[in-house]
């Protein structure tokens, strides 16, 4: 349940499969058209027969008009061993990542990353991404682009946490890592 703007309680309908969904009303010509229109072409395939939507990240990249890209292996457990990437100073760079949904549609799909820099936080990133129906090809998203700070108190390790959440509070992938900022492009 929910609250609405003045704290009443909204009462949420009963949820069902996006296959439930997609059968509802099927005979009714312009509910299916706008079902159509809202989901795309759902591959029926690819529709679960479980509430649950699932979301799996498939690749992470950097993106550098100074380089070639970086493409982020995603470990199983979530923690790259040791230094996962290094960025140059003052260079221009932007996160790209592509994700599949499957089962059911996700909803309000979140990026978060958080960086801190001898314990403490220095940047804090929050993209909605949107809300996505199952499909076999993945989507992707590309970040605004950014610049790396530089200068002498910029340079060094720096930790991190990055988190893909949808609406639910469902995690789908979180990832505690550690990169460099350094004088010059270099491959960990």
């Amino acid at each position: 349940e929910e609250e609405d703007e003045e704290g009443n309680k909204i009462q949420l309908g009963p949820q069902c499969t996006l296959k439930e969904q997609l059968e509802k009303d099927k005979d009714d010509e312009s509910l299916r058209r706008w079902k159509e229109q809202l989901l795309g072409s759902v591959d029926m395939n690819d529709v679960g027969e479980t509430l649950e939507p699932e979301v799996k990240i498939v690749s992470l990249s950097i993106l550098s008009p100074d380089r070639s890209d970086i493409v982020l292996p995603i470990p199983e457990d979530g923690k790259p061993k040791g230094l996962w990437f290094t960025l140059k100073e003052s260079s221009r760079y932007s996160l790209r990542f592509a994700f599949q949904v499957s089962n059911n549609i996700v909803s309000g799909l979140k990026y978060t990353n958080t960086v801190w820099k001898t314990g403490v936080k220095v940047d804090s990133t929050k993209e909605m991404l949107g809300t996505f129906s199952p499909q076999q090809e993945p989507y992707t998203h590309e970040m605004p682009q950014e610049t790396v700070p530089s200068g002498l108190f910029a340079r060094g390790p720096y930790t991190a946490k990055s988190k893909f959440v949808d609406d639910d509070n469902k995690c789908y992938l979180e990832i505690n890592y550690t990169f460099d900022i350094r004088k010059d492009w270099t491959t960990p």
